[in-house]
């Protein structure tokens, strides 16, 4: 049984506010949240699971606090449309060491607002290697359980700082930056990097002047077609592709 307090409770946690004050975030459906349980840097508090999960799962108590709650009482707290077996309230992620741009490839993501792009992105980043995504301070939140729920567990291995992305690329020049942008130097015909930091711009905005000012090559997406962009979460996965 689940008191009114904890549904208040882990409905506030869909709101940033919250999160930051709580230091906590949600995460849902069984296979984020065993990845996310066995993550070596997440600390999942509690547990909220209808039995079949629970009976499956019987390590989980060794985790973390495992509360049995009905379908219904699910449906009261989850995000989701279709609410999946299990919620999983986690400490926000602690990362130890200061995030490496020298010698490694990073992102930098210039108010990408669209939770689900920036699941998407953090996903990606994971998938190719790519250790840091830095966010400009008027990103989407990466505890939003839209950002967490499409980075399908890619933020315990993907280290996200939220930054002033001007004046880290100002402190970096040293750094060879990359730009994508709509005309522009294409990739299919550029040797992979070793080192670099790609900025992505705002879905329809695309980069701010004054950081694309910085950057040392500005880089595009060959097409064939009529369409006027891609998603930023799509044109990621592809200059990544190509540059790493």
């Amino acid at each position: 049984m689940i008191t009114k307090n904890q549904v208040k409770y882990i409905q506030s946690l869909g709101q940033k506010k919250s999160r930051d004050e709580e230091n906590c975030f949600i995460a849902e459906g069984p296979k984020l949240v065993n990845e996310l349980l066995t993550a070596s840097n997440c600390k999942v508090v509690q547990l909220y699971a209808l039995k079949e999960w629970i009976d499956d799962h019987a390590n989980a108590k060794d985790h973390a606090e495992v509360i049995e709650i009905s379908a219904g009482e699910l449906e009261k707290i989850s995000q989701l449309t279709t609410p999946n077996l299990v919620l999983a309230v986690i400490e926000k992620i602690q990362w130890k060491n200061d995030p490496g741009i020298k010698g490694a490839i990073s992102l930098a993501l210039d108010t990408i607002q669209d939770p689900g792009n920036l699941g998407t992105i953090i996903r990606l980043a994971d998938w190719f290697g790519v250790k840091t995504v830095f966010c400009s301070n008027d990103c989407a939140d990466v505890y939003n359980p839209k950002v967490v729920q499409a980075s399908m567990g890619s933020i315990s291995r993907v280290r996200v700082e939220y930054t002033d992305i001007l004046s880290l690329l100002e402190e970096n020049k040293e750094i060879s930056i990359y730009a994508a942008v709509l005309n522009g130097r294409d990739i299919t015909k550029m040797e992979k990097i070793n080192e670099g930091i790609i900025v992505i711009g705002n879905e329809s905005k695309g980069i701010n002047e004054e950081i694309l000012k910085l950057a040392n090559a500005q880089i595009t997406i060959p097409g064939k077609g009529k369409a006027e962009s891609l998603n930023a979460g799509v044109a990621t996965g592809i200059i990544l592709s190509h540059l790493v």
